[in-house]
């Protein structure tokens, strides 16, 4: 079976000649890994991605992210509530500047 998990995107560096594109370091519930964005060029840092081996596939908003989690979590047996490393649901409008921890 294929996975493609969602993280979000924290920075994007370009890599001259690459056939893989930009590279983006993505942060997955506070692991960090590169992955291509040469299937969504178009991303930038704070975008959630759908990601699998090592390709971003594509651009989420983060509603998709949790229900992404929340479905995956389901799979895994585990509890619904959502993902340590997604933010809680805004509230007002504020934004969490670091990912949850919990």
């Amino acid at each position: 079976m294929c996975l493609a998990v969602p993280g979000k995107i924290l920075s994007v560096r370009d890599v001259d000649g690459d056939a893989a594109g930009p590279i983006a370091t993505v942060d997955f519930q506070g692991s960090r890994v590169e992955a291509s964005l040469a299937m969504t060029p178009e991303a930038r840092a704070g975008d959630w991605v759908l990601v699998h081996a090592g390709f971003a596939l594509t651009i989420l908003d983060e509603d998709e992210a949790r229900e992404t989690f929340t479905s995956l979590r389901l799979a895994l047996g585990d509890e619904p509530d959502g993902p340590a490393g997604l933010p809680p649901a805004p509230r007002g409008g504020a934004e969490p500047s670091e990912p949850s921890t919990h």
